[in-house]
């Protein structure tokens, strides 16, 4: 059963960036797919979504679209999870306007799927549909960053209104950062519809925002896997219980892929330190 607050919610995964920080893993297996505690990234966002209800996913895909597709025609998914093949990158805004029709009507959280997030979505979205301050259509999620300066980091007002933004600057004021996920109301698409040719929705979208934006924190686990430093971290870190048997041909011929002693390899020659 679905928990309260989250119907009426559809999500976006991006999912269709090439990854090039972590070549050259990423010249052989997509970004989304690289395994984090031998279960592929996009899984966790994809049970993460199913476990609070949400319904029906978009997940776009560009780099190593063969690969993508082969994962998401699973049984598993087929029937709930869309896919929007993009010829050409459309960017971040460009996604969400070539998917207005998806999204009429709904919230949506939008994600970028490439991320590794371990948080309460349930609590997330409550907190959008409930308890958010008034007037704001987007609500963002923050977190805690130890690299400050690698990251879009958020000034906020008293009641959590985003004020700021500081895009990887040498010397930033704090470091709360744009987790980039998000809840987005349906004016949010109606606002994009009459500017078509936007592409970025952290340069060109969430300024014309500001003082309307949201912040919900959140206090678990959320990295940038893109370079191979992140990647190896996030094999130390606790990877969640997944509540279904892997017995689809995907799951076991994935087992065996040369991707996994690829990480491992890496993951010895890192040596991560928390």
């Amino acid at each position: 059963m679905a928990r309260p607050g989250v119907r009426g919610v559809r999500a976006l995964l991006l999912a269709a960036g090439t990854g090039s920080r972590l070549r050259p893993l990423t010249d052989q297996w997509p970004k989304p797919l690289m395994p984090i505690g031998g279960r592929p990234l996009l899984e966790y966002w994809l049970e993460s979504l199913r476990s609070v209800g949400v319904g029906e996913v978009l997940v776009n895909v560009h780099h190593h679209a063969e690969q993508m597709v082969q994962f998401l025609e699973r049984p598993r998914y087929r029937g709930w999870v869309r896919i929007a093949h993009e010829v050409h990158p459309l960017g971040t805004a460009g996604t969400l306007s070539a998917g207005r029709e998806f999204f009429a009507g709904y919230t949506t959280l939008v994600a970028h799927a490439d991320n590794w997030c371990r948080c309460d979505l349930g609590a997330f979205i409550a907190f959008h549909r409930h308890r958010r301050p008034e007037g704001c259509p987007i609500t963002m999620m923050t977190f805690d960053t130890l690299a400050p300066e690698t990251c879009g980091i958020v000034e906020t007002d008293p009641t959590g209104v985003v004020v700021g933004f500081h895009e990887k600057v040498a010397d930033p004021p704090g470091t709360r950062a744009n987790g980039a996920v998000y809840l987005l109301e349906p004016e949010l698409f109606d606002w994009l519809a009459q500017r078509p040719d936007l592409r970025d929705f952290s340069t060109e979208v969430l300024p014309s925002f500001l003082g309307r934006i949201a912040t919900w924190h959140n206090s678990g686990i959320h990295r940038d896997i893109g370079t191979p430093e992140m990647l190896a971290l996030a094999q130390q870190d606790p990877s969640p219980g997944l509540p279904w048997t892997e017995n689809d041909a995907w799951s076991h011929w994935f087992k065996d892929h040369p991707v996994h002693r690829l990480v491992a390899d890496l993951t010895a020659a890192c040596e991560p330190t928390r």
